[in-house]
């Protein structure tokens, strides 16, 4: 062995796991790290971007994309702070992402040094493990134990604080093997007692959500479903777990649902909820399924056996990898002529009807927008947005066909949609990247298209501006009709912005402007911005706010 400083022996381990990019902000608490990383520029590379908030939507949209963990490396104090919002959607969203912090010199701690801060107190809550490394020679440990920890069980973030001065130690130590995933299987009992519940059932309904899926797992459910002809919804924002146009799948549960939905799920009498948690988000507040003790039985398959029973009372609770549930179940279960074979029929009819709406408000319909991207975009397109009414456009009209092809946070949180449609990109360049973004959620972290830029990628933003945060000035007409406050924006020129930074802007002012605008993009090997004045009367499918009233 060779003495190495801390700095390499940190990128030596994170190429041992396979990673190969890290977003991040530079700062000179680890500088060391970053001359290491251009030493391994063949092999690693890091994408500079320019706030730590759009690099930690990056890592959790990479990782999401990729299915491998997401990187991001900032700076102490304020960088992390920054940062701190995509370790929330990560652990949320249950992503696998590991941030790398650099850190104070070990000897100056709890003196109120420079941007200094502890760690384990501040991110502890919002990930599943908080460290520093102090020795060199352990850096190879803790980065094996980041990985195991971020991807085994329900996947989750991590944060590693790291001394500069410790960065700048020589050790002596080896690289280790790469750290597994570890993996659950069901217990073939657990799979038995699935086929004698849905044996019993009326109107059963899988509900898929989680992140750990494998494309084995993915085309397991839809031959364990196909098979019984049992309906399939996918969880909030889990769109891409299922062909949206399989015989099965009647959409989407969540805010945004249709109503044929809501009303199946609330009346169902057993629920297999296959990676998803049931959270909130996809059972409107628990309105659909009751907390603790849900009225339909309920079958909660989960990676993590922490999460089983914390928030709802199962009939069955497995401990297992989705997937793995999946397989065994494709193989497993097999109901005859099962009663509810039309109703799966009649409900999967009406959910691709209701994707072809009426006229929409505003000089721009979004409805006929979304039936052209329905239309064109390839299977293995790209789908990004943040939060906002006017994500009910991806997240509710548009048929996602292949794995990996939405992005978007689970926690709600405004911003992600320009830094995700980065990193997917940055993944897949060969790939249609389209980015949805509101007024309100595009100036959050609209400047990464500084990034995209800079590395020569072409993801389509469009931009649906109504000239407001839409979703509270909708709660608000609702609760406080013709007294809206705090929710009108004066916006810039969106497509000057784009084109301020060396992207390519344009404004489709009316539907027809639209089609022509988008195929240029299409074309184009230039990121795009396209504009969409709706005008202030447009707040998502079938919505629009007039004054003292709200019509949904």
């Amino acid at each position: 062995m060779t003495s190495r400083t801390g700095g390499k022996i940190l990128i030596d381990a994170l190429l041992a796991n396979g990673a190969d990019t890290i977003f991040g902000v530079p700062g000179e608490s680890y500088l060391e790290a970053l001359d290491a990383i251009y030493e391994k520029r063949n092999r690693m590379r890091f994408i500079t971007c320019r706030q730590e908030g759009g690099a930690a939507y990056m890592a959790d949209a990479w990782a999401n994309a990729t299915g491998n963990p997401g990187i991001c490396f900032v700076t102490r104090g304020p960088g992390v702070t920054n940062a701190s919002i995509g370790l929330h959607t990560a652990y949320q969203g249950s992503t696998p992402l590991i941030l790398l912090i650099g850190q104070i010199p070990r000897h100056q701690v709890e003196r109120e040094a420079f941007q200094e801060i502890d760690y384990r107190q501040m991110l502890g809550p919002i990930t599943k493990w908080v460290a520093q490394v102090d020795d060199a020679a352990r850096l190879p440990e803790f980065i094996n134990r980041a990985f195991r920890v971020a991807t085994s069980g329900r996947p989750g973030p991590v944060a590693l604080a790291l001394p500069e001065d410790m960065l700048l130690e020589l050790a002596d130590v080896e690289d280790l093997p790469p750290a597994p995933k570890t993996t659950t299987n069901p217990d073939i009992g657990d799979v038995e007692r699935v086929s004698e519940l849905l044996k019993s059932a009326h109107r059963p309904l899988i509900v898929l959500g989680g992140t750990n899926w494998s494309d084995e797992g993915r085309i397991a459910v839809h031959q364990f479903a196909e098979r019984n002809k049992i309906p399939v919804a996918t969880g909030f924002r889990r769109h891409c777990l299922i062909d949206n146009v399989h015989p099965c799948y009647i959409g989407n549960l969540g805010f945004g649902s249709f109503p044929s939905l809501l009303d199946y799920a609330r009346d169902c009498d057993l629920i297999i909820a296959i990676g998803s948690r049931l959270a909130d988000a996809t059972v409107r507040k628990y309105t659909l399924v009751n907390a603790p003790n849900p009225k339909q039985k309920l079958v909660h398959i989960l990676p993590s056996a922490e999460d089983l029973g914390r928030v709802l009372v199962p009939e069955l609770a497995i401990n297992c990898d989705p997937d793995r549930f999946a397989e065994w179940a494709s193989r497993s279960i097999d109901i005859d002529n099962p009663p509810w074979g039309d109703e799966t029929k009649r409900l999967a009819a009406e959910f691709q009807a209701a994707l072809f709406l009426g006229p929409q408000a505003g000089p721009v319909d979004m409805g006929k927008v979304m039936e052209y991207l329905r239309a064109t975009l390839p299977e293995d397109a790209i789908l990004t947005n943040g939060a906002g009414n006017y994500a009910d456009w991806p997240n509710k009209m548009f048929t996602y066909r292949g794995a990996r092809t939405t992005l978007a946070p689970v926690s709600g949180a405004m911003g992600y949609s320009v830094p995700s449609a980065v990193a997917a990109k940055m993944a897949f360049p060969e790939r249609v990247v389209v980015s949805f973004s509101g007024d309100g959620d595009f100036l959050m972290n609209g400047q990464e298209i500084a990034t995209a830029v800079q590395y020569g990628l072409n993801p389509i933003i469009l931009v649906i501006n109504n000239g407001s945060y839409g979703t509270i000035r909708m709660h608000q007409e609702r609760e406080y009709p013709g007294r809206s406050s705090g929710t009108d924006l004066i916006n810039p020129d969106f497509a000057a912005y784009a084109r301020a930074f060396g992207a390519i802007g344009e404004t489709v002012e009316n539907t027809d402007e639209f089609i022509p605008i988008f195929e240029r993009a299409l074309k184009s090997k230039q990121a795009t911005l396209i504009e969409m004045q709706v005008g202030p009367e447009s707040f998502g499918p079938d919505r629009r706010i007039l004054a003292n009233t709200n019509s949904n």
